[in-house]
């Protein structure tokens, strides 16, 4: 169950506070704690930071981070998987990755989990939109969907095994179907 403290915090007070397992996040002062992860959850979004890294890490294109701090516009989010292109990820004055993002990922990726809201999933989706993310998916692995968001398009509806998912401009090499995708629980 999918756990919100009831004091609220300034985001500073919440910065100092202690990592959580599994994450917390910080939305409008209220810490909200992430549910477990199912097995469904697991393995879609361990094979998808895979699938994209192995397409355009390599290339230096953009790389996939699971479960990663990004702290941006006074919120503190934990995306599944956050894209960030290779440019704009955070490093340290010695080029390596930081603990913590401060800005909105290039492609955020939300697998449902069970206990999970839908519509609060979506707003932090909505609210990276406002702030240079590309694209949002949420994946239902229930119901074996993708919800697509982009900024000033409508959300369009992935549950066709043979349709290609779309992928921001930058990551337009990969090619997912929405049956490849699903398949990683066959696995």
């Amino acid at each position: 169950m999918v756990s919100a403290l009831t004091k609220s915090l300034t985001l500073e007070e919440f910065l100092q506070q202690p990592d959580t397992k599994p994450a917390s996040e910080y939305i409008d002062g209220v810490i909200i704690q992430k549910p477990m992860p199912s097995g469904e959850h697991s393995a879609i979004q361990g094979d998808l930071v895979t699938f994209i890294n192995a397409a355009l890490r390599s290339k230096k294109i953009a790389r996939a981070f699971p479960e990663l701090r990004c702290n941006f516009e006074g919120r503190v989010i934990v995306p599944d998987v956050s894209v960030y292109t290779w440019q704009r990820i955070s490093r340290d004055k010695n080029g390596k990755v930081c603990g913590t993002f401060a800005i909105a990922p290039d492609w955020m990726i939300e697998v449902l989990s069970p206990e999970q809201s839908p519509t609060k999933v979506i707003k932090k989706i909505v609210h990276a939109l406002k702030y240079d993310t590309q694209m949002g998916w949420l994946i239902n692995p229930y119901e074996e969907s993708v919800l697509v968001y982009a900024p000033n398009k409508t959300t369009e509806i992935f549950d066709e095994p043979d349709l290609i998912l779309p992928a921001p401009e930058f990551a337009g090499e990969l090619e997912l179907t929405v049956g490849d995708l699903f398949a990683w629980l066959l696995e």
